[in-house]
């Protein structure tokens, strides 16, 4: 009997996910990942194979990043002004085979607030 540490499960489910979300030019794919130190976020045309934008805890615009709730509300304001200035209004959402809680929901919520659709 095999077991699956955290990682590989969560891959898994994003595997699962990805076949059924695609980002193509007109409505590109939101994808969010979080470590135990850091929050990123991508804007991504899976056609073309490109990522169009990103913001991310390590950026310049904070000064103490980290893993946390409130950061995460930051980074998903940020990724929605970056995506707006890339003239991108709608997304579709990938939640990286984390549960939509408390990280990945405080950063969808905070791009929706900002502007983004999804």
């Amino acid at each position: 009997m095999s077991t699956l540490n955290r990682k590989e499960v969560r891959r898994k489910i994003h595997r699962r996910i990805r076949r059924k979300v695609a980002g193509v030019p007109a409505r590109p794919r939101l994808a969010v990942h979080y470590s135990n130190k850091n929050i990123y976020a991508q804007v991504i045309d899976d056609v073309s194979g490109t990522t169009l934008c990103a913001a991310s805890s390590l950026d310049k615009e904070f000064e103490n990043g980290g893993a946390n709730v409130a950061t995460a509300g930051k980074v998903g304001s940020l990724i929605a002004k970056r995506a707006k200035e890339a003239k991108i209004e709608a997304v579709v959402f990938d939640r990286g085979g984390h549960l939509f809680h408390g990280k990945v929901k405080a950063l969808a919520d905070a791009a929706r607030e900002a502007g983004l659709q999804f």
